[in-house]
């Protein structure tokens, strides 16, 4: 099966009231899920080979890159920041595929301007709590 194309994804963020998409984004990274492992060995464990348990899980940060056009959606994510408010948030990926829906906040923001390039923005999301995907959205 061919994979999906991800043009068009959009992230929004919750700014005010509203799930807003944040403008200009040439590159959204995905949910990174992860989990702590917990070391069970004992002395009885078979074989010399440790043994685990699964820890406490971590829904990762979202990096999030883009063309600075100072529009409000990028003002937002500055103002989230400077809040540090936890807000909805959503990957909303092409198609109605599957959308990541999660709490977060705004960690970090960053503007670049190269001098023979475009004005580019970052930003970094972490996200609280357990995200959720929904698919077929």
């Amino acid at each position: 099966m061919a994979g999906k194309f991800a043009h068009g994804t959009v992230f929004s963020a919750t700014i005010g009231s509203t799930l807003t998409a944040i403008a200009e984004l040439t590159s959204i990274s995905g949910v990174e899920l992860s989990a702590d492992d917990i070391d069970a060995t004992t002395h009885d464990s078979d074989d010399g080979y440790k043994e685990f348990n699964q820890g406490l899980k971590d829904g990762g940060a979202i990096n999030l890159e883009g063309l600075f056009i100072a529009d409000t959606s990028q003002e937002g994510l500055k103002d989230l920041f400077d809040n540090g408010t936890v807000v909805a948030m959503t990957i909303a990926f092409p198609e109605d595929l599957a959308e990541w829906q999660f709490n977060g906040y705004v960690n970090a923001i960053s503007t670049a301007a190269p001098i023979d390039g475009n004005i580019d923005f970052s930003a970094s999301v972490k996200v609280t709590g357990k995200p959720l995907l929904v698919v077929g959205s």
